[in-house]
């Protein structure tokens, strides 16, 4: 299992509370959608567009896993 960066172990600790998030698209460039694609590219998590520019972010078994390990 990859062991997660702080920033990393944070989001999927809010997404394990809240179950999904919404995250406008228009801020790509941020630490926000950086971690989120880290995440993102390691199964932890997935990122679906709703609406233009509007991404439902939720988390998989694998982030769950990863999230409550406290890597």
């Amino acid at each position: 299992m990859s062991v997660t960066l702080p920033q990393q172990q944070l989001l999927l600790e809010l997404l394990i509370m809240s179950g999904e998030i919404a995250v406008p698209g228009d801020a790509e460039d941020t630490i926000l959608w950086r971690t989120l694609q880290e995440c993102r590219a390691v199964g932890w998590l997935t990122a679906v567009e709703v609406s233009p520019g509007l991404f439902r972010i939720q988390i998989t078994a694998k982030g769950r896993r990863a999230g409550e390990d406290k890597g």
